[in-house]
């Protein structure tokens, strides 16, 4: 495993991480999760994600449990706030009130005393950005979070940010976390170049399209048993990485996938990190095995000739 500094941060972060968005404490079984826990720390995985919202604090509790036999300092831990964390339309969003109240409750549930990276997981256009920035900062000087980040910003978003922290000496983001595989390239337009030029990094997610860059779902072909596709829990967001088009392009990959010797989920993740300003793809996964196999793709290095003929393919 090989690891990456995140954005201006003393943070080393493993090239794979580990996520729990739809999977942990929701979707996959307890034993099934913690097995992949297990893994990941074999393969050198060191820096787990997760968010207040997924399964509605059920996935920060079931870290929370998993990661106490662990010593803290052996695990880069990031967590988020924004979604409503129930149906009162009070406990959402970034205010200074439910920064401070989310931040408190995402640390009980994960049984520690601070993350290392507290994420904002979308913008909050109800709130003043100077009331959000000002209350990250007082977490910060808290010790309850070492860093701060963002999820989905624009780069207008991203660069009002930076002027406040620098003209009110608000502490600064150091990472952003976007959508990012081969079938979806949006950031690579505004938002990497703003971040690569003020040292923030990106911790993608999603870089397998959801499981549709594993080559395992087949144009006019029923989804495979027992795949996400298939689970009422992890499924729903699916669609339109099943489409029948999609499904084409993913195919025409898999050759250059075997001339390689990868597997399919080792190309697209080879293929997000060979962007340096990616310090992290977030996986998901439902068993041990895929965890592993995810984790070799850290230290693949593509070669011209493959990423030209990717392009090609993709029609970039």
């Amino acid at each position: 495993m090989r690891y990456r500094q995140l954005g201006d941060s003393d943070l080393n972060v493993s090239e794979i991480s580990l996520g729990s968005w739809l999977t942990y404490g929701g979707g996959v079984g307890d034993e099934s999760a913690r097995a992949c826990v297990d893994a990941a720390f074999e393969v050198g995985i060191n820096f787990i994600d997760t968010a207040n919202v997924y399964a509605r604090g059920a996935a920060e509790d079931f870290l929370g449990d998993v990661l106490q036999s662990r010593p803290r300092n052996s695990y880069v831990l990031a967590t988020k706030l924004y979604f409503p964390m129930d149906d009162t339309g009070e406990n959402q969003g970034l205010s200074r009130q439910q920064v401070e109240k989310q931040i408190d409750d995402s640390l009980r549930r994960l049984r520690t005393d601070y993350v290392d990276l507290y994420q904002c997981h979308r913008y909050d256009s109800n709130t003043p950005l100077e009331e959000t920035m000002a209350a990250l900062t007082e977490v910060v000087n808290s010790g309850k979070a070492r860093y701060i980040g963002f999820s989905e910003w624009s780069a207008a978003q991203i660069q009002a940010a930076l002027d406040l922290s620098h003209e009110k000496g608000y502490a600064k983001f150091v990472s952003s976390q976007p959508q990012y595989s081969m079938l979806h390239r949006d950031p690579e337009r505004e938002i990497f170049p703003l971040c690569k030029a003020n040292g923030i990094s990106q911790i993608v997610w999603s870089p397998l399209a959801q499981g549709a860059l594993t080559g395992k779902y087949k144009p006019g072909t029923p989804p495979p048993e027992g795949s996400r596709a298939t689970s009422q829990k992890m499924g729903g967001m699916m669609s339109n990485w099943l489409e029948e088009d999609v499904l084409e392009t993913v195919q025409r990959l898999v050759p250059v996938a075997e001339r390689n010797g990868l597997t399919m989920a080792q190309l697209a993740l080879a293929w997000v990190l060979r962007e340096g300003n990616v310090a992290s793809a977030i996986v998901g996964a439902s068993r041990p095995e895929q965890v592993r196999d995810n984790a070799s793709a850290s230290g693949i290095e593509l070669d011209a000739a493959t990423l030209e003929e990717i392009d090609r393919i993709l029609g970039s």
